[in-house]
């Protein structure tokens, strides 16, 4: 669990900086096509491709396509449906469908799983919520496809890793290559050439968030996820929203309401405390 509470707090310092230098300054699409790329040359040195099988292989970069690739479609075009704190709110729903997507291939119910994952999603919800407004299913919709596929690549990743006894810095390039594809496809499609970063500021940022918070920080979280159960999975994917407010109000000094912070905040780490007990109980 060490790695998901690392990078948990290295993310939750990496939206702020995206929302202090380049939400609304810096092209979205140009900023993800950026992050994957440094991401992808970080592993290329450690990538073995005569070790790996190709089924394998293209396994790899088909769960980058998703978990990456695909998330980071959906993701930017919910805002073009919903308000900022909607599309907050919706992403609560990933440690839910992390359990189901893990029952699925099991082909097995496990309610303790639930049980954590709903603890974490009300935690969540008690920070996130604002309100929404009548017109909100095609955007929502539009998030759950987001969720669906960050909470895809992570199962289907843990899965792989744990039935194939590989070497994981040595095939995680092909991860970042399949996020690579899809990102390029966007931004020829989507991308604006006149909202490139102007400042030293925003080009380090990008720097950072692609070396370190991608390229680090989804192999961590990856790597991480094959090393405990579907339960503490789950819940730690709602762990960065209170780690995210808390980090954006003590540096940048924003508002939030910290009576929810720490009502939600609580709430995720009872999720966590949950699973580990039932799955204590389980395992007897």
């Amino acid at each position: 669990m060490s790695y998901l509470l690392s990078i948990t707090l290295l993310w939750a310092f990496s939206f702020s900086l995206i929302g202090v230098y380049l939400a609304g300054q810096v092209d979205a699409w140009f900023s993800v096509l950026m992050r994957i790329g440094l991401a992808t040359l970080v592993f290329l040195p450690f990538l073995r491709p005569k070790q790996v099988p190709l089924p394998i292989a293209i396994k790899l970069m088909l769960i980058g396509a998703i978990q990456l690739g695909l998330m980071y479609v959906f993701y930017y075009q919910s805002f073009l449906y919903l308000t900022v704190p909607e599309v907050l709110l919706f992403t609560v729903m990933t440690p839910i469908y992390i359990t189901l997507l893990n029952d699925a291939f099991e082909g097995k119910f496990h309610p303790h799983f639930m049980i954590s994952a709903l603890i974490a999603t009300l935690g969540a919800i008690a920070i996130r919520y604002n309100g929404i407004d009548a017109g909100f299913l095609l955007g929502f919709a539009t998030v759950q496809g987001a969720n669906l596929c960050f909470a895809t690549g992570q199962v289907t990743y843990k899965r792989l890793m744990k039935n194939n006894q590989l070497e994981q810095k040595n095939v995680f390039g092909f991860f970042f290559i399949g996020a690579l594809v899809v990102a390029s496809v966007c931004y020829a499609l989507f991308g604006n050439s006149e909202k490139l970063p102007t400042t030293s500021t925003q080009w380090g940022v990008l720097v950072y968030l692609g070396i370190i918070a991608s390229g680090l920080g989804y192999f961590m979280w990856n790597k991480g996820a094959t090393l405990v159960n579907v339960g503490v999975l789950a819940v730690m994917n709602n762990l960065l929203i209170p780690a995210g407010i808390l980090v954006n109000l003590v540096i940048w000094n924003r508002d939030a309401d910290i009576f929810r912070l720490s009502l939600g905040g609580g709430l995720i780490l009872i999720a966590l405390i949950v699973n580990q007990q039932l799955e204590k109980r389980r395992s007897r």
